[in-house]
């Protein structure tokens, strides 16, 4: 197979198999899904003859992102997407719970949106700040 892409297409493209790999991979600890690392050093491999070498490095006999890349703002964007998902998830489980945890449907769809809605507000205002658990139950 032979996929032509521009220089820029090729460095994002390093950015989306990081991160597709990142995801999969990254708490997995030792069960790590070998295939999709073997995809990404295979990419990243390519970066030697495409005057991107310093996105590269060898470790343990194989070719993996580098530190220059992995520090390069890409896990800011990660972060970014994990803070977004951990509050829409939050904010809908604790929806739910307030209607003492319906199913969705049609009928009910609009008020847990607004309630998920109220809950996003005040996580974008003060993030966690005012949730509290209480131990003793």
């Amino acid at each position: 197979m032979k996929i032509e892409l521009s220089e820029k297409q090729f460095r994002r493209l390093l950015d989306l198999v990081y991160i597709g790999n990142w995801v999969l991979n990254s708490t997995r600890g030792d069960d790590r899904i070998r295939q999709y690392d073997e995809v990404e050093s295979l990419l990243f491999s390519h970066c030697l003859g495409h005057g991107m070498a310093s996105l590269t490095e060898l470790y343990e006999g194989e070719l993996i992102p580098s530190r220059a890349f992995a520090e390069g703002g890409i896990h800011e964007a990660i972060m970014a997407y994990e803070d977004t998902v951990f509050f829409e998830i939050l904010a809908q489980e604790l929806a739910l719970r307030d209607l003492d945890d319906p199913p969705v449907t049609a009928e009910n769809y609009e008020e847990i949106m607004e309630r998920m809605n109220l809950y996003l507000g005040e996580f974008e205002l003060h993030g966690t700040d005012n949730i509290t658990v209480d131990m003793d139950n």
